[in-house]
């Protein structure tokens, strides 16, 4: 009968690898954000309300900012046709997109 308990006896501590498995130990808790893998061939659809251009576009292309009210929370992009500087209105599905498919974000804060 195998007698290797399930869990660690105490809080903190934990099972070791045989030595010689190959195995290691990796940290319980990591500090900082956690990346989440993304296809890098994640593309977005857009248009150009200048030039009515439609396009698809790579996460790099597109730039995301979070403010606090939706007048400052936006998506930005250069129109590859015409080479417009184009600011839209970011949702909250919007936001979703965007973040879930690697777009770069930034988070606008107010003066206090």
């Amino acid at each position: 009968m195998n007698r290797t308990p399930l869990f660690p006896a105490a809080a903190g501590v934990r099972p070791e690898a045989p030595s010689g498995t190959g195995i290691r130990a990796t940290p319980r808790f990591s500090t900082g954000p956690v990346p989440v893998p993304v296809p890098a061939a994640v593309r977005f659809r857009a248009a150009c309300p200048d030039c009515r251009g439609r396009f698809e576009l790579a996460a790099a292309a597109l730039r995301l900012a979070i403010g606090a009210t939706r007048r400052t929370t936006f998506y930005t992009f250069t129109c590859p046709e015409c080479g417009a500087s184009v600011r839209k209105p970011a949702g909250e599905r919007i936001i979703e997109l965007l973040t879930g498919g690697g777009v770069r974000t930034l988070r606008l804060h107010t003066a206090l």
